[in-house]
């Protein structure tokens, strides 16, 4: 049997987000604008948009800064490492970042795991909704995201972790 892919597109301060879902309708990825290796429409794919109403509502009051936790269905497949890193992004609460080595930590890796959790974090389909804007460096440094470095400034200022300016650098 074969899943159809169900999506649609959410406006939001970061750009129009493009959400899939599978036929029971988990949350299969959410991509922001210029994402690396963010999905696209695909041929065959069904526009849906009453299948995602509450992942909507939520991304929306979230945005406003009235959602800290999102409360949806969401699936996604990973190797049994990938999986590891996802449940310890998902445990990071808003408002609070963790660095790539306190997640290896975490899953009871070595410190020369971290850039497999860097590979791992960056591989994350489900961008917002799986948290891993609130992965920085050991330093403090926002490292790298696939969201691209201004969407992470964004989200980080919202949660109140950092201040950015108007240009949308940490200040």
């Amino acid at each position: 049997m074969t899943t159809r892919v169900h999506h649609t597109t959410v406006d939001s301060p970061v750009g129009p987000l493009l959400l899939t879902a599978d036929d029971d309708g988990a949350l299969t990825s959410l991509s922001v604008p210029g994402q690396k290796n963010g999905r696209t429409v695909q041929e065959g794919w069904r526009h849906t948009p009453d299948l995602f109403r509450t992942a909507s509502e939520q991304l929306a009051a979230y945005f406003a800064g009235d959602l800290t936790v999102f409360r949806l269905d969401l699936r996604t497949e990973g190797s049994a490492f990938r999986e590891k890193v996802w449940a310890a992004i998902d445990a990071v609460p808003y408002g609070a970042t963790t660095s790539y080595g306190e997640i290896a930590a975490r899953i009871g890796a070595s410190r020369a795991a971290v850039r497999a959790v860097g590979g791992a974090t960056g591989a994350n389909p489900l961008l917002i909704l799986r948290p891993c804007h609130r992965v920085i460096g050991a330093d403090g440094s926002l490292t790298g995201y696939a969201g691209g470095l201004p969407t992470k400034v964004r989200l980080l200022a919202l949660e109140g972790v950092i201040e950015a300016g108007p240009d949308l650098t940490p200040r």
